[in-house]
């Protein structure tokens, strides 16, 4: 059974930094491209980031570009979103997805068949 699992995420003041995980279990992680994605509340999920499974692209939001940065550690079956000079706009639960094929736009959540539950990301004073 294919399962994305997050963590990482918690309360954090502005300007600071998190780094999510995102575990996927019944599934090899290298032959996926994993995004991850975000909602704030009363707001459609966006996309934040993705890495490519072919040759390890990473696209990026415009809004977090500098940032974060996606990063993948195929022996660890994981995918890490490292997040620097966090703002309160980036307060959202964050989700990490993986498309089944590949046609997919990379910041689209709408291509990804695969999500897993998230984890709340607070940045707060």
């Amino acid at each position: 059974q294919v399962q994305l699992v997050e963590s990482g995420g918690g309360l954090v003041q502005p300007g600071g930094s998190l780094r999510l995980s995102c575990a996927a279990s019944g599934f090899t992680l290298d032959y996926y491209a994993i995004g991850w994605f975000r909602q704030a509340p009363g707001k459609e999920r966006e996309g934040v980031s993705c890495i490519s499974n072919s040759d390890g692209s990473t696209y990026y939001a415009d809004s977090v570009k500098g940032r974060f940065t996606i990063s993948r550690d195929n022996a660890k079956n994981t995918v890490y979103l490292q997040m620097n000079s966090l703002k309160p706009e980036d307060t959202a639960v964050y989700y990490c997805a993986a498309p089944s094929g590949g046609d997919y736009d990379p910041l689209s959540p709408y291509g990804m068949d695969y999500w897993g539950k998230g984890t709340l990301v607070t940045v707060s004073s």
